[in-house]
């Protein structure tokens, strides 16, 4: 019987580590999750998304979600996530009502999406509201990323980016193309951190632009947090506490100050509210200073966002931290 290593690693908590809570900065981004309905099922996939599953936003929640949309102009950005985002329920809507409030809105796609049946339609889309699409390509090699994200994923991605440009992406101001970086899931204690964001953009550019005139704005690594899939690979092989303590090695104090989760709500499906995506699938939810949890619902209510202190935190807290740090946006230092 395959023997599972313990969830709960021998390293410093992470509030120890900084030396006081972290604490939530003024609420700018909200961080949606539509759900896990996805065309995938990529082995780094922390949301453990992928065809067979089926939870997506309600109609309650995207009306509620709209509301504070509208409700609240300090909102800067809505990132749609999912999943595939365009796959679930709420995805025109929210981007429609976020572009008619002036917020950017960021879609975190696959790329492939835009080949199966019945959403043939979302590059047009994503171009004509002006979408900052932000899309999963872990590495510019193709046996790498069909490896990570299955067979012919790589060749679908490649003419994906080809008909965003296509269409203005890359090229046009309003129209950002961003890739995103995520290194091999570790099989071995040989650990590494996400390679220079800077220096690895620009093998990125070169060979896209080389091998396939493929054009795009920025390229973000992101660290593979020991969450969903990553951390059930790492258990089965006994990598799960030598990697959060390979990840805890590394922490860089410079990094803390830029969190993603200081000035963002990451919402579920259901409407719950948590500090950031990776504290939503681990069901970790936001707390108000007196303990309570929140809903797009309460938000409502109560007619604000900054209703949370302290950002919860737990030991995956050393992906987003440690070398140059990791957050949805790349690199922060």
């Amino acid at each position: 019987m395959l023997q599972i290593e313990s969830n709960q690693p021998k390293i410093t908590q992470f509030k120890e580590k900084i030396g006081l809570p972290l604490s939530k900065s003024k609420i700018s981004v909200l961080q949606i999750n539509l759900g896990k309905r996805c065309n995938l099922a990529c082995t780094h996939c922390h949301v453990e998304a992928g065809p067979k599953r089926t939870e997506e936003l309600t109609p309650e929640v995207c009306n509620q979600l709209i509301e504070v949309i509208y409700k609240f102009p300090e909102l800067k950005i809505v990132d749609l996530t999912g999943g595939a985002p365009e796959m679930n329920y709420g995805f025109k809507p929210l981007v429609e009502a976020a572009r008619e409030n002036g917020k950017q809105v960021i879609v975190r796609s696959n790329l492939t999406i835009y080949f199966e049946s019945g959403f043939e339609d979302i590059p047009e889309y994503c171009a004509k509201h002006q979408t900052r699409i932000v899309a999963s390509l872990p590495c510019y090699l193709e046996d790498n990323v069909d490896r990570m994200r299955g067979n012919g994923v790589y060749d679908a991605s490649i003419r994906a980016l080809q008909w965003l440009n296509k269409l203005g992406y890359a090229q046009d101001p309003n129209l950002i193309l961003d890739l995103v970086f995520n290194p091999q899931v570790p099989h071995t204690e040989k650990f590494s951190l996400t390679p220079n964001q800077s220096t690895l953009q620009q093998d990125y550019q070169r060979f896209l632009r080389e091998h396939f005139d493929v054009e795009f704005n920025n390229l973000f690594t992101i660290t593979n947090l020991p969450i969903g899939r990553v951390q059930q690979h790492l258990q089965r092989k006994q990598l799960y506490t030598p990697y959060l303590q390979f990840l805890e090695a590394h922490f860089n104090g410079d990094t803390v100050e830029n969190l993603m989760c200081r000035n963002e709500l990451s919402i579920d499906y259901l409407g719950n509210i948590y500090d950031c995506d990776f504290n939503q699938m681990t069901n970790i939810p936001a707390k108000t200073r007196t303990g309570e949890t929140l809903t797009v619902a309460k938000l409502l209510e109560a007619g604000r966002l900054d209703l949370i202190d302290e950002v919860q935190t737990a030991p995956y807290c050393y992906g987003c931290t440690a070398g140059s740090g990791s957050s949805c946006g790349g690199a922060l230092v």
